[in-house]
């Protein structure tokens, strides 16, 4: 009896994909476009760079050894915040590293959905088996497996 209702309602555990090329759209235009902007849970790094720049200029009082806004101390916020601006990078590399899914159309329509926020060479992982985006031939945005 137990056999009977497993053959009819499946597996529960995500089956593997299918080690084949998938097509995610037509043409790879807007691919990376947007790396490091804010979306799709990616940090905007632009704008915490900058945020960061005004925070330090306009601190009080003004750090050891600086007494006054000039030149020495303009260099010495874009240092400071050129280190947070490459450690969100840093992060936001990471992450597009990270790309994880159970299942083969759930991954393609995320990464249609976001393809300003990927970048070719992207290791994206599904239930298991790693593909990789990458263009074929022909111009088109694909899924290929990392090995066949």
């Amino acid at each position: 009896m137990m056999s009977v209702a497993v053959a009819i309602t499946g597996c529960a555990h995500a089956q593997q994909p299918e080690r084949r090329i998938y097509v995610i759209s037509d043409d790879a235009q807007g691919v990376g476009t947007a790396l490091g902007t804010g979306g799709s849970g990616f940090r905007n790094c632009d704008k915490e760079q900058n945020e960061c720049f005004d925070d330090c200029w306009k601190t009080e009082p003004l750090p050891y050894p600086h007494e006054k806004r000039d030149g020495a101390f303009y260099q010495y916020c874009t240092s400071e915040c050129l280190k947070v601006y490459m450690e969100c990078e840093k992060a936001n590399e990471k992450k597009v590293k990270e790309l994880k899914f159970s299942r083969v159309d759930e991954a393609i329509e995320w990464i249609r959905s976001h393809k300003a926020q990927v970048a070719l060479g992207t290791v994206v992982v599904i239930a298991g088996v790693a593909f990789v985006i990458t263009t074929g031939g022909s111009g088109a945005l694909i899924l290929a497996p990392l090995a066949l």
